[in-house]
């Protein structure tokens, strides 16, 4: 039976963690700063790491540090975890920390495969605990624009999206260039692509066809044959006859322009990080182009809809079924590569 989901009469209340404290980026310092920004109260980190310890102690005078996962569930009385680890990783951590009684906020990727997000689900159910990715970048200012042009009618019933990132050039050799770690070269900016993506198409997802290359860049870096797609490229098909194309590279010698484009009955919208164009041809042949600047991004949304929903009851955004939908994509496109076949979407 599932136990009831704990109510929390302030944010205050609320005691969070994270499990890495790495110091790439130093996103387990950022992420305790965000959820404390949002009214939340740090408490504890968990990092395989003592310097990085003694980092965060450093950071967060008071707050508890733990050698090991395991220690930490054991010991604290943490209500939620953000989990700051490599990719492969979030299932199973995750999935520990659920059983622990543990709610989870995982950084995206939510996970690699349909598989893991599925059993992450049904556990979240189980113990009736919060699940969700750090999709912060669903508040981005690009996509923010975006959903507002083309809500108003601008560039008139969507067709197709063709989202893309990269250029030419060699992988670091670092752990994201690992297909195994990382799970490939659409799983870092491609579920960030995707998400935007699947805001501004919000339909059912009928079937993936992906390709892949390999081979180029993998015997030039450390990870040899276990590394990323040179080049990974998926199209999604729609249930109402719409379609989405995505390509991450780094052997394109002429990447596109801007990072999504949306194709519409009477124009077309650029989307970049900064900026926005909108194309529309009109009746007498004319061509009328119209630009301007993305509004600034709004990332506190995440942690703040985060602590409302726990105390006020207010609607999650960033729902772990949400946060599968990339994913499930994501696992398909490279299922089919392997397959050289279309794989049809399943939900349960």
């Amino acid at each position: 039976m599932a136990t009831k989901k704990r109510k929390f009469k302030t944010a205050a209340d609320i005691k969070v963690g994270v499990i890495g404290y790495g110091g790439a980026f130093n996103m387990g310092r950022g992420h305790l700063n965000e959820m404390k920004k949002a009214g939340m109260t740090p408490v504890a980190v968990a990092e395989i790491d003592e310097t990085r310890l003694a980092e965060a102690r450093k950071d967060f005078p008071g707050i508890e540090t733990y050698n090991s996962v395991a220690k930490m569930l054991s010991t604290s009385n943490v209500d939620i975890i953000t989990i700051i680890t490599p990719h492969n990783t979030h299932a199973k951590l995750a999935l520990q920390c659920l059983k622990a009684g543990k709610s989870v906020v995982c950084e995206k990727p939510f996970a690699i495969t349909t598989a893991e997000c599925d059993a992450m689900i049904a556990e979240a159910k189980k113990k009736n605990l919060l699940l969700t990715t750090y999709h912060n970048r669903h508040w981005d200012g690009c996509v923010m624009q975006g959903l507002k042009t083309i809500k108003s009618g601008a560039i008139g019933d969507i067709v197709r999206i063709e989202a893309h990132m990269g250029k030419w050039g060699k992988p670091r050799d670092w752990w994201r260039s690992s297909k195994t770690i990382s799970g490939g070269i659409m799983y870092d900016w491609g579920v960030h692509i995707l998400e935007y993506s699947l805001q501004i198409l919000n339909d059912d997802i009928k079937e993936v066809t992906g390709f892949a290359k390999y081979g180029f860049w993998g015997p030039k870096i450390t990870w040899k044959k276990d590394a990323n797609e040179d080049e990974g490229y998926a199209v999604v098909r729609f249930a109402k006859g719409e379609w989405l194309t995505i390509a991450l590279t780094a052997i394109d010698s002429n990447p596109k322009r801007g990072m999504i484009e949306i194709t519409g009955t009477k124009g077309s919208y650029i989307m970049d990080h900064n900026t926005w164009e909108v194309i529309k041809s009109n009746d007498d042949g004319s061509v009328t182009i119209s630009k301007g600047n993305n509004p600034p991004s709004e990332w506190w949304r995440y942690y703040q809809n985060v602590a409302d929903h726990l105390v006020k009851g207010t609607k999650l955004v960033i729902t772990a079924e949400w946060a599968r939908r990339p994913i499930h994509i994501l696992d398909l496109a490279d299922k089919s590569a392997k397959a050289g076949k279309a794989l049809a979407a399943k939900y349960k």
